[in-house]
């Protein structure tokens, strides 16, 4: 293939790589290719810092670094999963290797070119001018993306496809990618089970999982991560699908060791740390979560990878243990943050539960008594969302567990239990933050039965011919209980038999008014801020990253 000519002039660089002499050449030939702007870096961490505050059109980066837990692959995964890596930029890994098994295995998870040392001056050119022409030839496609019109974009990666013209593989990738976005879970996976029949990949096979995933098929999606796993042991994304769908399976402990895997392989992934300290919280192991919520902390407290819900859970940790100086750490490190990010509305509202930690351990029960009912008071708010929920429910059981008991209590944990905990995975996620007390527990338990009976007999009325009076019961029970299940379950009923419901003109707006008031369209586990979906490339619109299809995070990427 002739390549146009590529003009470097207005374009930057960055280099990445710990020999001063590799470093050094990489650099002089890129000057000599015209680039405009060449920085340098030599270790990892400084390179992420760059790459999480400045864009830049080339990144050349070494695949091994001798005195670094990181490798080069590390930093482009944790980049591409955390939206920080926009597709205009183009990622060439640079290895000493004599295969590129591993190199070859990165070009799936988005990589743009490899190149082997020692190399030509004109090899790089090539590499680089190759990648930069695929940017190019999809430029219809990114402008549609960056104009935020995924409908155009999607139809225009599915011609791409069809017509297997220039990239279609890459165009496939990104179209299933849209399609999930726009929740078009059935077309996805077509078009990912297509990729597979013309060329067994595995972030295709991934995507064929994640679609299923996204159509509630838990099982079928766990069976194909299964035979994905067994053949590609080293792919880590499969590791972050599968703890996602075993986790909303309810088997946190197979969750809690899938996790464990996926960062036993990228030792220095901030999101992964996050993901098995933020599991290891919520199956009960403390100590296993301290430690990993701590590492995470020292590595990536400056990332933009970096959740702050992570500092939540270290200071409820450290408070239980009785770490004054860990718990006066945590404070430090939030008001660093919110120096930092000045306005930031999450940010603030969870440094307000370390501050009422504080304020238990200092003694000071009535202030933080107050700071609590002031919480409570959001129960019912339409932003009062389910992290704020496993927040609060920790709160009030480290407030019992100090044996100081607001009368009003009960009735709190009841009200959050029913509105936020509609499916197992939920409920013990809310479980666990109230482990410490453990009458709290069983309330939400509790919550989750009586919600679930009330679920069951609205169904039962449906499949005995009266869709009618179903709807009717869980629009009633769900405007009392605020129940995501109820609401969500009427919305169901409403499409599925609409044609058999007279009064649905009537009752469908009410619906459609409680699910947009209450979002009640989360019904999975959901804490920390939504990443990208594992697997999937990185949608950037109009200078934002724009994930992939509604997500539940936590079990993220926080957990996921």
């Amino acid at each position: 293939m002739i390549l146009p000519e590529d003009d470097l002039s207005t374009s930057s660089a960055l280099v990445i790589d710990a020999n001063p002499t590799s470093r050094s050449m990489l650099v002089s030939q890129l000057r000599d290719f015209g680039m405009g702007r060449v920085v340098q870096a030599a270790r990892l961490q400084d390179a992420r810092r760059q790459l999480e505050f400045r864009n830049f059109d080339v990144v050349l980066c070494e695949l091994h670094f001798d005195n670094e837990t990181m490798t080069g692959q590390d930093l482009l995964d944790d980049l591409r999963r955390n939206q920080l890596l926009p597709f205009a930029t183009v990622f060439i890994m640079v290895t000493g290797e004599a295969t590129y098994a591993k190199v070859a295995e990165a070009a799936e998870s988005a990589l743009d070119g490899y190149l082997l040392k020692p190399h030509k001056a004109n090899q790089l050119a090539e590499r680089l001018h190759q990648a930069r022409f695929r940017k190019t030839s999809l430029q219809d496609i990114f402008s549609a993306i960056e104009a935020e019109d995924f409908e155009t974009a999607a139809s225009l990666c599915q011609q791409r496809f069809e017509s297997k013209g220039l990239f279609w593989l890459y165009a496939a990738r990104v179209g299933a990618e849209l399609m999930l976005r726009l929740g078009k879970t059935a077309q996805a996976q077509k078009l990912y089970q297509a990729v597979v029949a013309a060329k067994t990949l595995p972030w295709a096979r991934l995507g064929v999982a994640r679609a299923l995933m996204d159509e509630g098929q838990v099982t079928r999606a766990t069976s194909v991560l299964d035979k994905l796993i067994s053949e590609e042991p080293n792919y880590t994304d499969a590791y972050d699908v599968m703890g996602r769908a075993q986790f909303e399976q309810g088997k946190f402990d197979a969750a809690l060791s899938t996790y464990k895997l996926a960062s036993d392989l990228t030792p220095a992934s901030i999101t992964r740390l996050q993901n098995l300290g933020l599991m290891s919280y919520y199956c009960g192991d403390r100590q296993g979560a301290e430690a990993m919520l701590d590492r995470t902390t020292r590595i990536g407290l400056y990332s933009k990878m970096f959740d702050c819900q992570t500092l939540v859970l270290l200071a409820l940790v450290r408070f239980e243990t009785g770490n004054r100086k860990g718990l006066q750490r945590c404070r430090d490190d939030f008001a660093r943050l919110i120096k930092r990010r000045p306005g930031n509305e999450r940010q603030e509202r969870l440094s307000g539960i370390v501050e009422a930690l504080h304020l238990i351990d200092q003694g000071q029960f009535v202030q933080a008594v107050t700071s609590i009912r002031s919480q409570c008071q959001r129960i019912k708010s339409p932003d009062f969302d389910f992290e704020s929920a496993a927040n609060l429910l920790a709160l009030l059981a480290q407030l019992a567990n100090k044996t100081i008991q607001l009368d009003e209590v009960e009735q709190v944990v009841d009200t959050v239990g029913k509105r936020f905990a509609g499916t197992r995975a939920l409920a013990e996620l809310l479980a666990g933050s109230a482990a410490i007390y453990p009458p709290y527990a069983e309330l939400v338990r509790t919550a989750h039965s009586s919600i679930l009976k009330l679920t069951e007999a609205a169904m039962t009325m449906s499949m005995r011919g009266d869709p009618q009076a179903a709807v009717i019961e869980l629009i009633r029970h769900g405007q009392e209980t605020l129940s995501g299940k109820l609401i969500e379950t009427a919305y169901l009923v409403m499409h599925r038999y609409a044609d058999k419901i007279k009064n649905a003109a009537e009752l469908g707006p009410m619906v459609q008014q409680l699910r947009t008031h209450y979002n009640t369209k989360i019904t999975r586990a959901a804490l920390g801020e939504p990443k990208r979906q594992a697997g999937g490339l990185t949608l950037r619109a109009s200078g934002h990253a724009a994930t992939t299809t509604a997500t539940p995070s936590a079990v993220p990427e926080t957990l996921r």
